[in-house]
């Protein structure tokens, strides 16, 4: 199969193309992505090489582009993970959100009319759902909790959810959505909470955290996400939503402390700042959907996940530090631009 993987230059689709890759040698796996502040070739020069891995520098919102490269390959499966994800930038710049998250998934749905696929599937967020009381333990999304957003970039995710199930209505195409919980592991921009917190750790620099830290998260290690991904786009059923959680709830301040007892450090690096607008107290993910359907079960538990993800932190130096210098901007030029 051909399957193009938007996004996949970035922290979850790059794992994706990682295992799609190593996993499936038989299938052709096309990474479109535009290359954004977040997207880095570094993350995807382990696969670079490989016979069925081919890398296309674009953004899903041009039209004329991704038209071109669908008429080139004719993709049997889209898997889409393009999309600009930090709650923080998209209270800044909201506008960079609708035109990568809304715009640029209609221009794929389109593509996907025009040029015939088996599955169109929509990586979402849990963030949809809007949040849950910390008080309420009992209480977890379903995928029948309805859409109750609290930032432009939720907003535009569930916009976007809400095009691809319109686009299977209207049109019969056939798609899938997962909704995922706080994905953690390996390559994980630095701008996100637990990579920030294990660098400026490990330079000894303050470790800021909003309000109390006591905002919870269920999170799920970024391989438990991939799989599930797989299952979905090639046992899952045509028009369903499926969320995916990690049964691993731990609040903010947990988690920082986690990272810095393992690397040795104080507590007193701990900085609390001013809380995010809108900050969502609590998700927690039922994920009873995936597990009764497909056989889904999240393999790995966070005491084991962190672990992990600190030390390839500890042991890929070059790659963050690359990404704090800037130099990661100029890699694709340097060591890809001549295969565009």
């Amino acid at each position: 199969m051909n399957i193009i993987v938007t996004g996949g230059a970035g922290f979850i689709g790059g794992n994706f193309v990682h295992m799609m890759v190593q996993q499936y040698p038989k299938d052709n796996i096309i990474c479109l992505d535009a290359l954004t502040y977040a997207g880095n070739m570094e993350t995807v020069a382990p696969v670079l090489e490989a016979p069925n891995f081919q890398f296309v520098k674009g953004d899903i919102a041009d039209r004329d582009h991704v038209y071109a490269l669908f008429a080139q390959v004719h993709p049997d499966i889209v898997v889409n993970f393009a999309a600009e994800s930090h709650v923080d930038r998209s209270i800044v710049h909201p506008e960079l959100f609708l035109q990568t998250n809304i715009m640029g998934t209609g221009v794929l749905l389109d593509a996907c009319r025009k040029y015939g696929i088996q599955r169109y599937h929509q990586v979402s967020t849990d963030e949809v759902y809007g949040d849950l009381p910390l008080d309420r333990p009992d209480l977890f999304f379903t995928e029948e909790t309805p859409l109750h957003t609290s930032s432009p970039y939720s907003a535009s995710k569930a916009s976007a959810d809400l095009l691809v199930l319109a686009y299977h209505r209207t049109y019969g195409l056939p798609v899938t959505i997962s909704r995922c919980s706080n994905n953690y592991g390996p390559y994980h921009f630095p701008e996100k909470l637990i990579p920030l917190m294990i660098i400026n750790a490990l330079h000894d620099k303050p470790l800021p955290v909003y309000g109390t830290g006591e905002n919870v998260r269920d999170w799920l290690f970024v391989k438990d996400h991939c799989r599930a991904i797989d299952m979905i786009i090639r046992n899952g059923t045509v028009g369903e939503v499926y969320n995916i959680g990690g049964h691993n709830e731990q609040t903010n301040l947990d988690v920082v402390k986690t990272i810095i007892h393992t690397l040795g450090k104080s507590e007193a690096l701990i900085h609390f700042v001013k809380d995010r607008p809108g900050h969502d107290r609590r998700y927690a993910i039922d994920p009873t959907k995936i597990r009764t359907h497909l056989g889904w079960e999240p393999e790995t538990r966070f005491a084991d996940g962190i672990s992990q993800t600190i030390q390839w932190y500890l042991d890929h130096r070059p790659w963050w530090e690359h990404i704090i210098s800037g130099d990661y901007q100029q890699y694709y030029e340097r060591m890809y631009g001549d295969r565009a």
